[in-house]
């Protein structure tokens, strides 16, 4: 068997980017610069409609001066396409991945996932117990309930902000009391970088990485996250990891799309 890999549940959306000049005058005709159509290769897991290829879909429409984008998402056109279950993950092989993250969604059927890979865990030596990862990131009040799981919890500048936080160190310092122990909390605050705690309770931050020109900010969050766990899984100490992850986010936002940021 080759190195165990990082499997990812959440949402997976056919992203359609639109590059125009400048925001649209009210009713003016806007021609696009160019559009694109971003794909990904990754362990997802899923629940795919029929046809496969009939995915939820992202309107993306990016500024090439500021980089701005604005997203228009279609993800009800499907009938309301169901989020993973408990029982859809019961079908994942545990032992194949070293690290399993979750994007905040359906959060009670996610407890029952990340409880089930805590028992798993509970069966395995060290070596081969899975690492569990959560984000919160969508400041809807059912989602919250994830900080208490996970071995690393991703919150967003949104949730912290509406939690009442106004940096990621306040964000950071101040929900770290309903994490699980020994959990690691990470907060990324778009230019002001990131900060994050891990279970010595020692602050970290690394400062933002940004480009010369913002080309365009499309998912530099999720890549910010996605780099954060290539480096932990790696074994790099969390102030190096979340180091990465702004300067990988960084590059992201000085080119269009994903391609060689890494």
């Amino acid at each position: 068997m080759g190195e165990k890999r990082v499997l990812c549940v959440g949402l997976v959306c056919l992203d359609i980017i639109s590059v125009v000049e400048r925001y649209p005058a009210e009713d003016s005709d806007t021609s696009f610069v160019r559009e694109d159509f971003q794909r990904y290769e990754v362990d997802l897991a899923h629940v795919v409609p029929r046809p496969a290829r009939a995915l939820p879909t992202s309107m993306v429409i990016s500024n090439s001066t500021t980089g701005t984008r604005t997203i228009l998402h279609a993800a009800r056109c499907l009938g309301n396409l169901p989020d993973v279950t408990a029982a859809d993950f019961e079908q994942v092989n545990l032992s194949q991945y070293k690290w399993i993250h979750w994007e905040g969604r359906n959060a009670s059927e996610q407890v029952k996932m990340i409880q089930r890979v805590e028992a798993y865990n509970k069966t395995c030596p060290p070596s081969d117990r899975v690492t569990t990862s959560v984000e919160v990131e969508k400041t809807r009040p059912e989602i919250y309930q994830l900080f208490g799981y996970g071995d690393v919890v991703f919150v967003s500048k949104d949730v912290a902000k509406a939690r009442g936080f106004y940096s990621a160190a306040e964000a950071v310092k101040g929900l770290r009391r309903y994490l699980k122990p020994g959990a690691t909390l990470v907060c990324a605050w778009a230019e002001e970088g990131a900060d994050a705690m891990g279970p010595d309770g020692v602050l970290v931050h690394s400062d933002a990485f940004s480009p010369e020109v913002v080309v365009d900010t499309l998912g530099a969050g999720d890549t910010f996250n996605a780099a954060v766990i290539l480096a932990l899984s790696r074994g790099r100490p969390l102030a190096e990891a979340i180091t990465y992850g702004c300067q990988v986010a960084g590059r992201k936002c000085g080119v269009h799309g994903y391609d060689g940021i890494v």
